[in-house]
C-alpha cells in the first residue's frame, strides 16, 4: 500500500495570492465597513462629555452624567418597555409566519403557482415605509377597509380610529412589519429547504408518512442550523425596533406607545441639540444589542446547536 503524501497548506500570504481576485472584489465592501462602521465609534466619547458643537471633542468630560440621566428619566423607562415590546413581536411573529410561509410554500408542487406566490409575498418588501405607513393609516381609519370588514363580520358595532387606540399601536406595527418582510424572509428557508436530501422524503412516502409527518420530522429538523442562527443574529437587533414606522404612525393619542429609542433620541437629543444625551442613547443600544448576540450566541454553542463563530 503506497504511504499516504501529507501536504503541507499553504501559507497564509500564499493563499492571499492565489485569491487575490476575490480580495479585489471585496474591497470595497470592507473600505465601507470601516467607513461607515468602525470610524463613527471615535464619537461615542461624546457620551462621556458635555458636548458643544464649538468646541468639539475637547469638550468638558462629566463622566457617566448622561447615562445616569437616561436610566433615571421615566420617559427613557417607557421608551424601553416600547421598544422591547415591539420588538419581541416582530421576532416572535416574523419567525412564526416566515417559516410557516416557507414550509407551505415547499409543499405546492404547482412550480407556476408556487413561485406566482413568492412574488406576491415578498413584493412588499421594496414598498418605502412611507407609502407602508400611508397604507394602513388608509386602511385603519374610521372609515377605512379594517372597520368595514369587522361590521361585515358582526364584530364591531361602530367603526373606531385604530392609530387612536394606543395599546393597539405595538400590534399594528408587529403585523404590518410581518406583512412587509414575511416573504422576503422566507428565500432563506426555501433555499434551505432546497438543501434536504429528497431520498429523505422518498423513504419517508414509502414508509406511510404523511405531509405533516414529513414536515415534522424532515423538514423542520433539515432547516433547524438555519433557524438558530438567523435567531442568534436577530436577537442582536432586539433593541432595534424600528424608527421609521413609528414616526409615520404616531400621533398625540398614542404617543405613550410608539415612541422608541430612536425616536427618543432624535426628539431629545438631535433637535434640542443635546448630542451627549444622544450619543450615550445610541451606545447604550448597540451595547446591549452587542451583549444580547454573544449571549446567545454562547448559549446555542453550550446546547450543542449551530453558532455563528
Amino acid at each position: 500500500m503506497p504511504s499516504a503524501v501529507l501536504r503541507k497548506s499553504p501559507g497564509f500570504w500564499k493563499s492571499l495570492m492565489t485569491q487575490r481576485q476575490l480580495l479585489w472584489m471585496s474591497l470595497p465592501i470592507v473600505l465601507y465597513v470601516i467607513l461607515f462602521t468602525y470610524v463613527p465609534l471615535a464619537g461615542w466619547t461624546m457620551a462621556f462629555q458635555d458636548f458643544k458643537p464649538a468646541k468639539g471633542f475637547a469638550s468638558l468630560w462629566v463622566g457617566v452624567k448622561w447615562f445616569k440621566y437616561l436610566f433615571s428619566d421615566e420617559l427613557f423607562t417607557m421608551v424601553m418597555r416600547n421598544t422591547l415590546a415591539m420588538s419581541f413581536i416582530n421576532l416572535v411573529f416574523g419567525f412564526a409566519f416566515a417559516i410557516g410561509l416557507a414550509i407551505t410554500l415547499n409543499e405546492v408542487k404547482a412550480k407556476r403557482l408556487k413561485r406566482f406566490a413568492q412574488t406576491i409575498s415578498y413584493l412588499p418588501h421594496f414598498l418605502s415605509w412611507v407609502v407602508v405607513a400611508g397604507l394602513v393609516s388608509t386602511m385603519l381609519a374610521s372609515d377605512g377597509v379594517f372597520n368595514i370588514v369587522l361590521g361585515w363580520l358582526g364584530l364591531a358595532k361602530e367603526p373606531k380610529l385604530w392609530l387612536g387606540e394606543p395599546k393597539a399601536f405595538w400590534w399594528i406595527v408587529g403585523f404590518t412589519n410581518v406583512w412587509k418582510e414575511v416573504g422576503w424572509n422566507t428565500i432563506i428557508y426555501l433555499a434551505a429547504m432546497s438543501a434536504i436530501d429528497p431520498a429523505l422524503y422518498e423513504a419517508a412516502e414509502i414508509d406511510g408518512c404523511g405531509r405533516l409527518s414529513k414536515i415534522r420530522n424532515i423538514t423542520l429538523p433539515g432547516i433547524k442550523p438555519t433557524i438558530i442562527v438567523l435567531l442568534i443574529m436577530n436577537l442582536g437587533w432586539i433593541m432595534e425596533s424600528g424608527f421609521e414606522i413609528q414616526y409615520l404612525l404616531r400621533n398625540g393619542m398614542n404617543a405613550d406607545y410608539s415612541q422608541s429609542i430612536d425616536i427618543y433620541v432624535v426628539n431629545y437629543g438631535m433637535r434640542q441639540g443635546n448630542y451627549s444625551l444622544a450619543t450615550a442613547g445610541g451606545m447604550f443600544k448597540s451595547v446591549v444589542n452587542i451583549l444580547l448576540l454573544l449571549t446567545a450566541n454562547w448559549v446555542s454553542g453550550k446546547l450543542g446547536e449551530e453558532k455563528l463563530v
